[in-house]
């Protein structure tokens, strides 16, 4: 299978972008696998996919003065440089959208937030807030497929060589949105939300104080959510929100404290492999989803989950 892989503007390898080429990788069987970054000089990356038997590296020779135009026509020369029959990316805005514009042009199937795809290029979904598990079968040639953060298991890889870089050329016509400026997102030494293998999540029952949350996030290496109440008080930013009217995750561990779980909340996490909820209502509605429950004060019962978290961490190093 001829798959073409794009990056986007990314210049470091992310973990979802280590989920892509992994996949990629498999489904490529014997042939190789063929790359787009939408970022001019990509030398870094370019060393990074090594291992990943990356054969051909695409980058444009400077970068785009205009915003979803020139990607749009990055990825379409990709793909008529390549020949390829299959085009992989990671479930991000910027991703769909491109995808989206070619599908359209060339008449292909496009399937987004595939949590999976078969050498046959059947592609497995979670639908419905992860109600059903649904299976897709593109009926086209070409096809171009989204997948989801957390989707696939990355391998550690060998060092290889590094892929030939092929720059491309490409000219748009007609009005485009141009950067006027742009301003860089605090920076922060936790996983970005959509993405991380493991969240922690406060909820209405914090009352205000997110310190623990924080703290049991940063002990376990994960990302910082919360609930719409947690939201709506005022208490931590729209961006960390999960559920119906924020983010979707499907991390590998999510752990809720002071949530209740209302169906609007489990429409956005319901998909997480193991759900661990904490909350002194015996009755919540977390609980009918969670794979462990403790009820429980939470400013108990986080210190404590902590305190073991650090003594299992003081145990496994060495002396």
């Amino acid at each position: 299978m001829n798959v073409l892989v794009d990056l986007g503007h990314t210049r470091r390898l992310r973990s979802p972008d280590r989920e892509v080429l992994t996949l990629a990788r498999t489904l490529a069987g014997s042939d190789t696998v063929t790359v787009l970054s939408h970022a001019p000089e990509p030398g870094d990356l370019a060393a990074d996919l090594g291992g990943y038997r990356v054969a051909t590296l695409f980058a444009p020779r400077e970068e785009a003065p205009d915003l979803s135009r020139t990607d749009t026509a990055l990825l379409d020369a990709a793909l008529a440089e390549s020949g390829a029959n299959l085009v992989l990316g990671a479930n991000d805005a910027d991703t769909t959208e491109w995808f989206a514009r070619l599908a359209v042009r060339h008449g292909a199937a496009v399937i987004t937030d595939a949590v999976g795809v078969a050498e046959d290029r059947t592609v497995t979904k979670s639908v419905l807030a992860g109600g059903y598990t649904t299976t897709v079968v593109p009926t086209t040639d070409l096809a171009f497929i989204t997948l989801a953060p957390n989707s696939v298991t990355t391998e550690d890889v060998d060092d290889g060589a590094a892929p030939e870089v092929t720059p491309l050329s490409v000219s748009v016509s007609g009005a485009a949105a141009t950067v006027t400026g742009t301003t860089a997102a605090p920076a922060s030494s936790r996983p970005k939300l959509t993405e991380a293998k493991a969240v922690v999540v406060g909820g209405r029952g914090v009352n205000g104080n997110f310190a623990l949350v924080e703290e049991l996030a940063d002990e376990l290496g994960a990302a910082v959510g919360a609930s719409r109440a947690a939201v709506d008080a005022g208490w931590v930013e729209h961006a960390a929100q999960v559920g119906q009217t924020g983010v979707t995750v499907s991390p590998q561990l999510y752990l809720c404290a002071g949530v209740s779980g209302a169906i609007q909340h489990r429409a956005g996490m319901q998909t997480a492999q193991t759900i661990v909820a904490i909350n002194k209502d015996e009755n919540a509605q977390i609980f009918e989803i969670a794979d462990f429950g403790v009820v429980g004060d939470l400013t108990k019962v986080i210190p404590q989950l902590i305190e073991a978290l650090r003594e299992r961490k003081g145990s496994s190093d060495p002396a």
